[in-house]
């Protein structure tokens, strides 16, 4: 069974990258997208998603390298399901979108210019089970 999950969406800050006890870079991402719809009285409505997005290896380092808030990004992966205690000792539930790939788009601006020096627009790289 395969699951797949494609968004296109916002940086809503900077990249966070860290690394793992054996060496191995990961990076966070918090990407929002918006949906835009008009209701059944004819007043425009939009709704935010935010996604918690985990990019691991060669691909964690090159997104903290070149990614900044505000800047477009289409993410292909799958949902993973985290269990965590809270500060009260609740049991929580988290859910991240973990990259299998990420694609730099626009910058800011929108613009279909990339600057230089930046890598392809494409990155590969594998989820670790």
């Amino acid at each position: 069974m395969y699951q797949k999950v494609i968004i296109i969406g916002n940086l809503g800050r900077d990249p966070e990258m860290r690394y793992t006890a054996s060496g191995k870079a990961v990076t966070n991402l918090n990407v929002a997208t918006n949906r835009r719809w008009t209701n059944a009285e004819g007043q425009p409505q939009e709704e935010t998603t935010w996604f918690r997005v985990v990019v691991w290896g060669k691909q964690a380092e090159t997104c903290n390298q070149y990614l900044s808030k505000g800047r477009q990004v289409l993410v292909e992966g799958e949902i993973r399901t985290r269990q965590y205690e809270d500060k009260s000792g609740q049991t929580r539930y988290a859910w991240d979108l973990v990259a299998r790939n990420v694609r730099f788009m626009g910058g800011r601006d929108t613009s279909s210019e990339a600057p230089a020096g930046e890598p392809p627009i494409e990155q590969e790289g594998e989820i670790p089970f």
